[in-house]
């Protein structure tokens, strides 16, 4: 399917390793101009060279900090001024530390708010303007955790929930000229996720990658974790005209973990 994206420009936020590199690269395929950021000068750089060649559209890479007001500012203007203008915005963050509650103190809570939530506020603010020149989209990367509680992440848990409710809003209030979605990614084999299967195996958990892999997919309907590559195809559906009567929506990507 054509997502007739050719000529378009998106920002991706935290884009140079994750789900958010999976969502740019799946953008940059269908032919859209696309920015990415990280905090990390080398990693954004294999970043930007991996996406490289993808598709007919541009990549700009953007070294940038999402909790910094400034940082984000900028991250919107570059894109901006490269590409003549800004159609689509992903915003994605990195997981806040994991732990229970009785472990977390108000430095804790107030890291994962501005991780979590004051990035997409402040990315929000200052790309609305420029989505709303000629319609545009806005998708939000969540987690499952925003409906159904993980063990062990009482921010992710916590916090994040406050995105949907904001996407919820916002869905109304720039109704008809910018769609406003969220998706709601179970566990996709990342390099983050691989990293914890290595160590696992290290630790004597495991006897093989293979077998950790098998465990992160349990009690999954689809019988495996995901390929960050599909979540990265269903953010570009919906950033697309393709998904032209969809806004407002939360939609899980996790194999059908989710029972509710």
């Amino acid at each position: 399917m054509d997502l007739e994206l050719d000529g378009s420009a998106a920002l991706v936020l935290a884009s140079s390793s994750g789900l958010g590199f999976a969502s740019a690269e799946a953008l940059a395929r269908e032919g859209a101009d696309v920015a990415i950021c990280g905090r990390d000068e080398d990693r954004l750089a294999e970043a930007r060279d991996d996406l490289a060649g993808v598709g007919d559209g541009d990549v700009l890479a953007v070294q940038a900090d999402i909790t910094v007001a400034d940082d984000v500012e900028r991250l919107v203007d570059e894109p901006v001024e490269t590409f003549g203008g800004l159609d689509h915005l992903v915003t994605s963050a990195g997981g806040p530390p994991s732990g229970p509650f009785l472990d977390t103190d108000d430095e804790d809570w107030q890291s994962a708010y501005d991780l979590l939530v004051m990035s997409v506020v402040r990315a929000t603010r200052e790309a609305y303007p420029h989505l709303s020149d000629g319609g545009g989209s806005i998708v939000n990367i969540t987690s499952r955790s925003v409906q159904e509680v993980i063990d062990g992440l009482v921010l992710s848990n916590s916090v994040r929930r406050a995105v949907i409710g904001l996407m919820k809003t916002q869905a109304r209030e720039f109704a008809p000229e910018v769609r406003v979605n969220a998706v709601l990614p179970g566990a996709h084999e990342t390099s983050r996720i691989e990293e914890l299967i290595e160590q696992s195996v290290d630790r004597g958990e495991f006897d093989s990658y293979e077998e950790g892999r098998a465990d992160w997919s349990e009690g999954v309907p689809l019988e495996r974790v995901g390929d960050p590559a599909e979540l990265g195809e269903a953010v570009a559906y919906l950033c697309s005209e393709r998904a032209s009567y969809i806004t407002g929506a939360a939609i899980p990507i996790d194999g059908g973990s989710l029972r509710s």
